[in-house]
């Protein structure tokens, strides 16, 4: 009986899963859980520039190819730029706490005509020069606002912390894209075995075909037919070749390098598939709500969007602020008429001040207003991806049980098919089966080699998106599936 052996890695599965203990120090989704510490992250550190260079030599392993994506694609450097900017925004709204000093200094000469009563002045003014150097610090302060400050700070801080799990969605979908695309090269490999071993299959028919011929068993039309099927197994090979030279070229792009054939991965085929859940529907939905990052972010967006109302409504209470300035002021006046003495002394003034806008054409209004149906857009939105949380589970768990019943239903297509086209070949040897016989059953294995090889493939790629889903991909936490060990114990 012919055996096909192709199974994938669940190595570079397990890998993924716990990919966020290996991160290289630039990466933050991935070596920390939480939207405040990514964000805290992303505002200390600067991502990367430039294309990855792959060596063609090196066979990458998932985890390798995803970390190299991280750093290099240009979506997670543009994702971690908006967190470091979102972090100086907090940095900035803070600042209004704080007093704001100035320093100036004022170089000046004046000329003023100064009426002057006629005894004391003939032409009835005197002319002035005010030459002057004055050193100024000036303090503003806002003591007060009615909680306008408080709200653009939690404004902000929420932003900051939605940008965090923005970096870790970012992350999350492009580790996800990176995989997809592993997987889709390694079933073009395995398929293009498949083919190779469906062309040895084709010339072992029709090898048999020829020797009965040739005995004077068989017909001229069996053997044509036989060759038929030989060609068709030639071009269903070049055409897998080509769909693998693809797939790899799919991968350096999906990675950040430049897109091309060269790249090796290591599949590392020995590993036991996945082959069971180890949490209920229930428990699935629930860590999604726990850990999807999207609906963290529409949280803390919706927590913003509030905040911003309370920012717009303190528009319309007053403001106390402190004001005042200390400055040395030196002056050297002279007149036409008499003797002015110069001055150098400390100068300073303060003052306590109201500012109650009264009237501004329904600016405020407006702006309130606006902030309230940002809140309203907020809240619907976060009611849309908590439903589409739900559906995208469902359909990872759905998915995944239906891959487990086809990589069953494909093992045992493969094994009938195998036995077919043994006895069949063997039973046409011995004159007792036709050539159409073998054909049939030989076209019927060829197929079954290709739905192995897509179950496999189709059951890893199921397996991570059940983690995507829930939003624990990259995250460090257990998986949901599980698989037995190379002995046989889960």
């Amino acid at each position: 009986m012919i055996k096909y052996n192709a199974s994938l890695n669940l190595l570079s599965l397990w890998l993924l899963f716990a990919f966020s203990a290996t991160r290289l120090p630039g990466q933050c989704a991935d070596r920390v859980s939480s939207p405040a510490a990514v964000a805290d992250c992303a505002a200390r550190n600067t991502p990367r520039s430039g294309t990855a260079i792959l060596d063609p030599t090196h066979p990458y392993t998932l985890a390798e190819l995803i970390d190299i994506a991280e750093q290099h694609n240009p979506a997670t450097r543009v994702v971690w730029e908006h967190a470091k900017q979102a972090a100086r925004e907090l940095g900035l709204a803070k600042s209004a706490y704080y007093p704001k000093l100035d320093a100036l200094a004022v170089f000046g000469d004046e000329r003023l005509i100064n009426p002057f009563p006629e005894p004391l002045a003939p032409r009835g003014y005197v002319m002035v020069e005010l030459p002057e150097v004055r050193p100024e610090v000036t303090l503003q302060y806002l003591i007060f606002d009615f909680g306008k400050r408080e709200a653009s700070v939690d404004l902000a801080r929420e932003e900051k912390l939605a940008a965090g799990a923005d970096v870790i969605q970012v992350n999350q979908a492009l580790a996800f894209r990176v995989a997809s695309a592993y997987y889709e090269l390694v079933t073009a490999e395995e398929r293009l075995q498949a083919t190779q071993d469906t062309l040895r299959t084709a010339q072992t028919t029709q090898d048999a075909a020829e020797n009965r011929l040739n005995n004077g068993l068989a017909t001229l039309p069996d053997v044509l037919n036989a060759r038929a099927q030989t060609s068709q197994a030639v071009f269903d090979e070049e055409s897998a070749d080509g769909d693998e030279k693809i797939a790899r070229v799919k991968l350096a792009e999906a990675v950040g390098a430049d897109p091309s054939p060269n790249i090796v991965i290591d599949s590392q085929r020995a590993a036991p598939l996945p082959d069971r859940l180890t949490m209920s529907i229930d428990a699935l939905i629930d860590r999604a709500m726990k850990n999807r990052p999207d609906l963290m972010a529409q949280v803390l967006r919706l927590r913003s969007a509030q905040a911003n109302i309370r920012a717009a409504k303190a528009q319309y209470k007053p403001q106390v602020t402190l004001s005042g300035s200390v400055a040395q002021t030196s002056l050297w006046p002279a007149s036409d008429y008499g003797t002015l003495g110069a001055a150098s002394e400390p100068t300073w003034s303060v003052a306590l001040g109201i500012h109650w806008r009264i009237f501004d054409g329904g600016a405020r209004k407006n702006e309130l207003l606006i902030a309230e149906s940002k809140r309203r857009e907020a809240n619907d939105e976060l009611t849309e991806i908590h439903d589409q949380t739900t559906r995208q589970v469902w359909t990872a768990y759905i998915g995944f049980r239906t891959a487990l019943r086809k990589q069953d239903a494909a093992v045992a297509l493969l094994e009938a098919a195998n036995a077919s086209y043994s006895a069949s070949l063997d039973a046409y040897k011995y004159g007792v089966r036709n050539l159409v016989d073998v054909v049939t059953a030989e076209n019927q294995l060829a197929q079954a080699r290709l739905s192995s090889v897509s179950a496999r493939s189709e059951l890893f790629l199921e397996a991570v998106n059940l983690e995507f889903a829930t939003g624990t991909l990259l995250r460090g936490q257990p998986p949901a599936t599980g698989a037995q060990s190379p002995g046989g114990h889960p």
